[in-house]
């Protein structure tokens, strides 16, 4: 009987042990993911990769995808997926250009309206036909896509002259910042940043909760899609004229860039907001170190495919695992 008992309590303990080292791990492994893929390229690259060049032009890319990932972070929390953000982007976008023509404040307006209604599209077939997540904004990103290629068939669409004058860092930054401080508001300080993790752990408890799983599902689709609006801004303010391939493949970066940061897919409260900077920062040392180490574009592919897949098989909660909603 004693002999039981001491199994007992040293399988508790090691137990205990196992959940502490978890835990560590999900809490601090992105950020040493990070750090160790930043050091690894910094030799493999003879310290190109940290050059001031190369770290504008990393930067470049963060703005627009960190910008998008706090929205998609949103989504992902209550169990969902959106395939459609890069169509989203894209579209609004054109509105952008189309009504900078007239007025820059009132083109910013246009694009969050815009990138709102794609969103309460989505939102609005997810909610109220009970159509899971990933089907609906596949097929609306085919969509929103065909659209953009109907109105760029003659040929790119330029946004007002003034608007180039805006390509300053310091200006882009603040903007982001601006998405960032409100997301981490929400998510932390208020009903609605619990109302998230609750659905995506469990909607019928989330119910009992007091909480509207339908409505804040519809909002949260909403929400993303205004924050892609908004980061159309960001994206013309560097390029300056779209084409139907604007925003091409964003969906699938942001869908790598929130994994590499350590958000479960199955989304509830084990994520972090911490999960859209170190993803979106991560995922920027891939893209511009892969050219560098490995120059044709199928090893890029290859070695960003594995390193994906190490990364949810560390990550992956199976005990939570389940079908996205």
């Amino acid at each position: 009987m004693t002999g039981q008992i001491a199994v007992k309590n040293i399988t508790d303990a090691d137990l205990i042990k196992k959940a502490k080292i978890k835990q560590i791990f999900s809490n601090f492994g992105p950020l040493f993911g990070f750090v160790g893929l930043l050091l690894l390229f910094s030799i493999l690259t003879g310290g190109k990769i940290v050059q001031p060049k190369n770290l504008s032009l990393m930067l470049s890319q963060v703005f627009v995808l960190m910008t998008c990932c706090s929205g998609v972070f949103l989504i992902m929390t209550v169990g969902g997926l959106d395939f459609s953000q890069g169509s989203v982007l894209g579209l609004s976008s054109i509105i952008f250009c189309w009504v900078s023509m007239y007025s820059i404040p009132l083109a910013i307006v246009a694009s969050i309206v815009s990138g709102a209604v794609m969103g309460a599209f989505n939102g609005f077939f997810h909610v109220k036909f009970k159509i899971a997540s990933f089907i609906v904004t596949m097929c609306s990103q085919y969509f929103f896509r065909c659209l953009c290629k109907y109105i760029t068939t003659a040929g790119p669409v330029p946004a007002s002259y003034n608007v180039l004058s805006l390509d300053q860092t310091w200006f882009k930054f603040l903007l982001m910042g601006i998405i960032l401080v409100a997301v981490f508001v929400v998510w932390h300080f208020t009903r609605v940043g619990f109302d998230l993790r609750a659905i995506g752990a469990g909607e019928t408890a989330a119910r009992f909760s007091g909480c509207r799983p339908d409505f804040v599902k519809f909002l949260v689709y909403v929400t993303a899609g205004a924050i892609t609006g908004f980061a159309s801004f960001i994206n013309v303010v560097h390029v300056g004229a779209i084409t139907g391939t604007a925003g091409r493949q964003l969906e699938t970066q942001i869908l790598i860039a929130l994994v590499l940061g350590g958000m479960p897919i199955s989304g509830g409260a084990k994520a972090r907001f911490s999960n859209i900077i170190l993803g979106t920062l991560t995922y920027c040392v891939l893209e511009k170190s892969l050219p560098m180490v490995f120059p044709v574009a199928a090893s890029q592919q290859l070695v960003k495919g594995i390193i994906f897949l190490i990364v949810v098989a560390l990550t992956i909660d199976h005990e939570s695992l389940k079908v996205i909603k």
